[in-house]
């Protein structure tokens, strides 16, 4: 551990920035380990913090929040490609939270059915105890053990689908549209372009993109 000042760059918060830019204050972490789990060479990880007289209780809360950092990835990652967080086309705030919710209902069913769950593992993946199962591999063991389970929902009744809107015909109710809240880097609110707005894009097939034919007085034809 020691001080550092790095040197910054003219982009991001500083893109508009005038005059020599700071040297900003920090401490350096050298975070080494003895020995790897998968036996690869332990190279030093260096890591840098913006406080200065950082104490050893400062140092150690800093590379365990480095290390947690990896669980937090992994986690979004899982949600957004497995369990489809990010999936669905939703138009309301409120959809949107209430689809988070069961998204980690589930993330937290497959936490639980964990010591039940089998291992479907693929052949490229290593044997993995019942209790240290991944949710993605919980996942995968996870239909078997929901045909076993009961549920206290009534069996569906047959149905068919609505009508729906006839072919041809036009949506009445188009959807409501809600700012995103984009900020640029300058701290201005993004505002979409000029082009980008309905109606200023010229139609296919309009007036301006008709042939138009003269008389020339020297056809007789």
């Amino acid at each position: 551990m020691g001080p550092a000042a790095p040197r910054l760059t003219r982009r991001a918060a500083w893109l508009g920035h005038e005059g020599p830019l700071p040297i900003i204050e920090g401490t350096v972490i050298r975070l080494a380990v003895e020995k790897l789990p998968s036996g690869g060479v332990n190279k030093p990880v260096w890591l840098w913090w913006s406080g200065t007289g950082a104490s050893p209780a400062e140092v150690d809360r800093c590379w365990q929040a480095f290390l947690r950092r990896f669980d937090v990835e992994h986690t979004f990652r899982l949600l957004k490609q497995t369990l489809g967080w990010t999936r669905p086309k939703l138009r309301d705030s409120a959809a949107a939270d209430r689809w988070t919710w069961l998204v980690l209902a589930a993330h937290a069913q497959l936490r639980l059915a964990r010591p039940l769950a089998r291992d479907l593992r693929r052949p490229c993946e290593r044997p993995a105890e019942p209790n240290k199962l991944t949710p993605a591999r919980v996942r995968r063991g996870f239909r078997n053990l929901h045909a076993k389970t009961g549920t206290p929902a009534g069996a569906p009744k047959p149905t068919r689908p609505g009508p729906g809107r006839p072919r041809g015909s036009k949506n009445r109710q188009p959807a409501t549209r809600y700012d995103v809240g984009r900020v640029l880097a300058t701290g201005e609110p993004y505002a979409r372009p000029a082009h980008h707005k309905t109606g200023t894009k010229p139609r296919r097939g309009s007036s301006l993109a008709t042939p138009v034919h003269r008389h020339d007085p020297d056809d007789v034809g």
